[in-house]
């Protein structure tokens, strides 16, 4: 798969521009703050609807306009697609494929993949398990698109269960009589039933890029392996029927080099089983959840535990070995996809001048044979020899093939 043509309209810092592209390598080369990374930043928003570089959609709208445009011409094998999002700050985005009428935009879903390297990479190692649930959700839903309403079903359960929650932990607090909370009996089947195919999908996806991962690890670094990827959940192990929500129900950060509880091991149960384990779960920390005013328990609290040998890489990896663990995480989504039968779309985004020089020659040669691959650089320099191909130039709101 591979896009032919990207067409972008008052988004970032473009206010209209026109990239026809080709398969095989493309360089954007210019200063930073000319725009470079936007181009490569909307063919990740096609992928995934969202953007690695922000939350919300207000700043990828050019100041001064009321929506943005994205639109991209795909081939994959004989078949040639067009896909469209407007983006709407604020009202609900649009979307279109082959200029039909209006769809759902998580209908465009899997028209385009892509796979993404970008220095806030190092955030999947360091940072929080947010960074880490949003990088399994994400490849989640490039692996299944029906899986982005599974997510959107847990969201808006999620945050109707937390109103309920808030609204009896402010009575509360304020000497009110108590609220009526049966219906919070009928939230938590629908938070159960949507979580347990979340985690589900989690754990399947996580047993299957484990040996992925830890084969680029060992191509990025020899012999500074092996790599592990555990499964931490809030709800603690389905294995153990006795220990609902044991870990501490937080979940945000379970990656001390002896925290083992909580770990779900691949395979152990079905999505009926982790039903049942997740509503007995919400049921041991009732009693907090409505002094806190939070749901404590779910997918939306796990977490991904990186380890480098038999410790945690947070807190315990060099910057090196943590940057090694991020390229190794995207290159083994790269393989899975691919394996899939529908190769992704690779975008480096200025990743290689964060790199020293044996980890950006290494990865160049693992992604040159990617059927396309989009490379973002301040400086030709900064490109690997190796990743020969199509160079633009980008200045000043102009992207001009050199």
């Amino acid at each position: 798969m591979h896009v032919t043509h990207l067409s972008l309209a008052d988004f970032r810092s473009y206010a209209r521009v026109e990239v026809p592209l080709d398969p095989g390598v493309t360089a954007f080369v210019g200063a930073n703050g000319q725009g470079k990374t936007n181009l490569v930043e909307a063919v990740g928003y096609l992928a995934t609807l969202g953007s690695h570089r922000v939350s919300s959609d207000a700043p990828l709208v050019r100041m001064g306009a009321d929506r943005a445009v994205i639109r991209a011409a795909v081939t994959q094998g004989e078949r040639s697609q067009l896909v469209e999002l407007e983006l709407n700050p604020g009202r609900a985005n649009r979307a279109r494929i082959n200029r039909s009428s209006q769809v759902r935009p998580r209908d465009v879903l899997g028209i385009v993949r892509t796979v993404l390297f970008a220095p806030e990479d190092l955030a999947l190692v360091k940072g929080d398990p947010g960074e880490r649930r949003r990088f399994l959700d994400e490849l989640i839903t490039a692996r299944s698109p029906r899986m982005a309403g599974v997510r959107s079903d847990y969201d808006r359960v999620l945050r109707q269960r937390n109103t309920l929650l808030k609204s009896a932990a402010m009575a509360r607090r304020h000497g009110g009589r108590g609220m009526d909370l049966s219906t919070l009996d009928v939230w938590d089947q629908h938070l159960a039933r949507a979580g347990a195919e979340l985690l589900a999908q989690r754990v399947d996806l996580i047993a299957t890029l484990q040996p992925l991962a830890d084969k680029a690890y060992e191509q990025l670094a020899p012999g500074g392996g092996p790599v592990a990827l555990e499964y931490r959940s809030s709800a603690g192990d389905p294995g153990d029927p006795g220990d609902p929500g044991a870990p501490g129900a937080s979940g945000d950060d379970a990656s001390g080099p002896g925290a083992a509880d909580g770990l779900v091991a691949p395979g152990v149960t079905s999505r009926d089983e982790l039903y049942a384990h997740l509503l007995a779960a919400l049921a041991g920390v009732r009693k907090q959840e409505i002094e806190r005013g939070v749901t404590l328990v779910g997918p939306h609290r796990d977490d991904l535990v990186l380890k480098l040998g038999r410790l945690p890489a947070k807190g315990y990896a060099s910057h090196g070995e943590c940057w090694s663990f991020a390229l190794a995480l995207r290159l083994a989504s790269y393989d899975l996809l691919r394996a899939e039968g529908n190769e992704p779309v690779l975008v480096l985004d200025d990743v290689f001048a964060e790199l020293d020089a044996r980890r950006r020659e290494r990865l160049a040669e693992l992604v040159l044979p990617g059927e396309q691959v989009l490379v973002t650089a301040a400086v030709d320099d900064d490109v690997p020899g190796v990743l020969a191909g199509a160079r633009f130039a980008v200045a000043d709101g102009a992207v001009e093939r050199v």
